[in-house]
């Protein structure tokens, strides 16, 4: 119906079946969702919202609204329904830019582009063009059993409360399975707070719910990737597993996993940054809960120092040794005086520091190697584990990463 509305080719109302199967929360592996398969970027630019409770990419209808007026934008551009089709799977720029790159003739039907065209597109209009050809031959593909589904029927309630999905669906006496259907834009089944949210119900429920609205427990619960609602960011470095990172901020792989839409815990690529959820116990040490620094000292940066190794070192976050030394970026040069938190007073510091000079002098430099690991490195220059670790200021849980300098005897 919105498709006829908007003066579009019906047949195109069966192009999720190609991009989705027509699931409403189908997840590819280039992080694209819903019916009809937007990445996040595309859909904010045609009006899907994305919050920490809400994805508007998973809502049939708004985002039915969207494909329209993407397929429209895009019919602009091209003209060629077939075109538009493939420029739809792989971005209108890719499309331009194969048609852009045409040595001889300019040409933007789909047939004269499709074996310059990414493999997955090339497929992709044909198998849509498939799916029209069975559908104009029903019997002979005997598909004679074949019924559409019809239209969902519901009502809209506003809810100005969080409460979760489970409970309101006991509350009118309904599956939860239904009111999930029926909201399947709500990431943790979760009303979020902040006015008043339309909630789609069963058709005869929405008098019961409102006279049933008071008695309904608000939801105590945060979002399921976090128990405690904390959340941190980390930039992946070279050599750091899943399982590093989450023995460093003291939660489990599945977590993180979960957290950032990772399917394969062996796939993380350097220089991402990623959401970590915090378990409940845990705390930076190198901050009171006024949110005031305590314990600072004073340390200057030696060769192969970064802002993560020495944050790493004291047990802190690189973001606050930025804020308190007013950084912009996490360059760093040899000799620069940084204070610390977490690293003790500036007396006890340059104590410290004095006993380390004169602890490391007639030391090594060793550069980091592709699976290096300190007992092994310990072993190469025979030294004991304790004393390759104490001299390079590392704990037995400290990450080390190919290209970082350590001491060795």
């Amino acid at each position: 119906r919105e498709l006829k509305e908007a003066g579009l080719p019906v047949e195109l109302s069966w192009l999720p079946l190609i991009e989705s199967g027509f699931k409403v929360n189908a997840l590819s592996p280039a992080r694209a969702l819903g019916l009809w398969q937007f990445i996040p970027s595309t859909g904010y630019k045609f009006g899907l919202k994305r919050t920490r409770y809400v994805d508007e990419r998973m809502d049939p209808v708004k985002s039915t609204k969207a494909a329209i007026a993407y397929l429209k934008a895009l019919h602009k551009i091209f003209g060629d329904w077939s075109t538009v089709l493939a420029a739809y799977n792989c971005g209108e720029w890719r499309v331009l830019k194969v048609i852009r790159n045409q040595s001889t003739n300019y040409l933007d039907n789909f047939w004269d582009l499709y074996e310059r065209l990414p493999r997955e597109t090339a497929r992709y209009v044909p198998k849509f063009m498939a799916v029209l050809h069975i559908l104009q031959n029903m019997e002979k593909y005997d598909f004679t059993e074949l019924t559409v589904c019809s239209p969902m029927k519901y009502e809209t309630v506003n809810i100005t409360r969080q409460l979760h999905l489970d409970k309101i669906a006991k509350a009118i006496n309904t599956p939860a399975s239904i009111l999930n259907e029926l909201n399947a834009e709500l990431r943790y089944d979760v009303i979020p707070n902040g006015g008043a949210y339309p909630l789609k119900v069963p058709p005869g429920n929405k008098e019961i719910l409102l006279s049933k609205i008071d008695s309904i427990p608000k939801n105590s619960s945060s979002p399921r990737y976090s128990s405690s609602g904390a959340v941190t960011y980390h930039k992946i470095r070279k050599g750091e597993t899943l399982s590093t990172i989450a023995e460093r901020y003291g939660t489990s792989v599945n977590r993180i996993m979960n957290a950032n839409s990772i399917f394969r815990k062996h796939y993380i690529v350097t220089g991402r940054v990623i959401k970590v959820p915090l378990a409940k116990s845990y705390r930076h040490k190198s901050k009171t809960a006024s949110g005031k620094y305590k314990n600072v000292g004073a340390y200057v940066v030696r060769r192969g120092d970064s802002l993560w190794i020495i944050a790493n070192r004291y047990n802190t976050r690189t973001k606050d040794i930025m804020a308190l030394n007013n950084l912009r970026s996490t360059n760093l040069s040899i000799g620069q005086k940084l204070k610390i938190p977490g690293l003790g007073g500036a007396a006890t510091s340059k104590k410290n520091n004095r006993i380390a000079s004169s602890s490391k002098s007639g030391l090594r430099h060793y550069s980091v190697r592709n699976g290096d690991i300190p007992h092994k490195i310990a072993n190469r220059h025979n030294m004991s584990l304790k004393r390759f670790l104490k001299i390079n200021d590392l704990s037995p849980t400290s990450v080390i990463y190919p290209g970082q300098t350590l001491y060795v005897d």
